[in-house]
């Protein structure tokens, strides 16, 4: 505990956006510059709370060590911080710009009081750590001769990869678009996480050993009984890409797209919603990544609609601490220019003479005894050129590669109650040697539980292959 009256001295501060007016002119990242010092003065808010909630499962699925960095920080230890952040940690440079922080709302200071600026610091202390060259390739001690074959980009993916490598096996990662990054690469709108910084984490694991494959589909592209025979052990880290859909009127009218083929489209200039009236569905991150794309493009206007009720502006008495709070939450993108409509359920669409969107119907409803009840207010009708459909996701996409396993010689993969990829508590799926992690696994998620299944994965299947490596006579096919 660097500072036993910290948190009684200094009040929180967050990153601070640049201005609305300037940020919506570019794709830059929307944060403003951090001085050094604000970092230490913060780490000195950590209380010396006894239980630190932060880093439990409660708040942090990767465990870090919260405290312990915290502390190094206030006594400006930047390197034995940074030791200690990539100790469970291995993008901390994504889960600071992208992870919601639930370990901000599991800190033991915010039960009165605005909890530490977790997010901040660990986002700040790893861009110090790359200024000051600090992270360099780590080379294993020796290698096993094991072959691995990770088949995704995601950070599950990327997570499980370097750590095999580090652990000496051979990995080779297939990503079946055009870069590496999965979501990260395409789904992430550069104003939160420029592509630079995924390349230079790339750059470390490539001098680490690790090889990346692009523009390569498992399944179509190269079979998966190919990979079966080349590789000792493969990890499936698919993500759950597979959109919830909205199975109403005119839904098969133009304009309208799911959120992830939007934010993929227009990063390859192919889809833009300049001049357009836009209506995003669904209230999450996905939708706000799509609103603040939109207003880039230089769009008319913007609605986001949502069936639930708003949420209360301060924590619900129902997630009580240590639990993530349902409240209300403004983001980024609600600040540059949107209309927000609560309580509200698309019921059809409606097209021009040339088959394009151009209405949608909506009515009110409330939402009692977990069921949804109409209102009996009328019909209201919106304009739209352009519908983002962002409601979230049911688990992987409908495959080759999946419905391949179930043509291979071996146990085919088999899928959980809810759709995703089923594994057993070491993460391996029900075909022997073939492992599973991430939103493939457990369904959409954060950032950051995709980097601790990842890394829980990468342990499991090098014990896998320890115990293969006894018996000569084991065999994937």
């Amino acid at each position: 505990m660097g500072d036993i009256r910290g948190f009684l001295k200094f009040s929180r501060e967050e990153p601070s956006y640049r201005p609305v007016s300037e940020r919506i002119q570019d794709w830059n990242e929307i944060y403003q510059p951090t001085p050094k010092d604000l970092l230490k003065q913060q780490s000195g808010r950590c209380m010396d709370c006894g239980v630190p909630f932060c880093q439990g499962s409660t708040g942090c699925p990767v465990e870090n060590l919260i405290p312990n960095w915290n502390d190094l920080i206030h006594q400006e230890m930047w390197k034995e911080a940074v030791i200690a952040l990539h100790s469970t940690n291995n993008f901390p440079e994504f889960t600071g710009r992208l992870c919601p922080a639930p370990c901000e709302s599991a800190c033991v200071l915010g039960i009165g009081d605005q909890p530490v600026s977790i997010r901040l610091i660990e986002w700040k202390m790893i861009e110090h750590a790359f200024e000051k060259g600090w992270v360099v390739p780590i080379l294993p001690v020796r290698q096993t001769g094991k072959k691995v074959a990770v088949v995704g980009s995601g950070p599950a993916g990327l997570a499980a990869a370097q750590q095999l490598a580090r652990m000496g096996h051979q990995v080779t990662v297939f990503e079946k678009n055009e870069k590496i990054g999965g979501l990260l690469q395409y789904g992430i709108p550069d104003f939160k996480l420029e592509k630079w910084v995924i390349d230079r984490r790339l750059e470390q694991m490539t001098q680490e050993g690790v090889v990346f494959k692009t523009s390569i589909s498992i399944g179509s592209d190269l079979p998966l009984s190919q990979l079966r025979k080349e590789f000792d052990a493969i990890c499936l880290t698919i993500g759950a890409e597979q959109p919830r859909d909205l199975d109403i009127p005119g839904r098969n009218l133009k304009g309208i797209h799911f959120a992830m083929d939007y934010l993929i489209a227009s990063r390859k200039h192919s889809l833009s919603a300049k001049d357009k009236r836009v209506v995003v569905i669904g209230g999450g991150d996905t939708g706000s990544d799509c609103i603040g794309t939109a207003r880039r493009q230089g769009c008319k206007q913007i609605y986001q609609f949502e069936i639930l009720p708003q949420p209360p502006l301060q924590r619900s008495t129902n997630t009580p601490w240590p639990l993530w709070p349902l409240k209300l939450r403004s983001s980024h993108a609600h600040e540059e220019g949107c209309l927000r409509e609560w309580s509200l359920a698309t019921t059809e669409f409606v097209g021009n003479h040339d088959g394009r969107v151009e209405k949608l119907i909506t009515r009110r409803v409330a939402f009692e005894g977990g069921q949804y009840h109409w209102m009996p207010d009328p019909p209201i009708e919106w304009n739209a050129d352009l519908v983002i459909l962002a409601m979230g996701f049911v688990g992987p996409r409908k495959s080759t590669l999946l419905d391949e396993s179930s043509m291979s010689p071996s146990t085919p993969i088999s899928a959980s109650k809810n759709g995703n990829i089923w594994t057993d508590a070491h993460f391996m799926t029900s075909s022997p040697g073939i492992f599973s992690a991430g939103d493939a696994r457990r369904g959409a998620s954060l950032i950051v539980w995709a980097i601790a299944e990842g890394r829980k994965m990468a342990n499991a299947v090098d014990k896998y292959l320890v115990t293969a490596a006894t018996h000569s006579n084991l065999c994937l096919t």
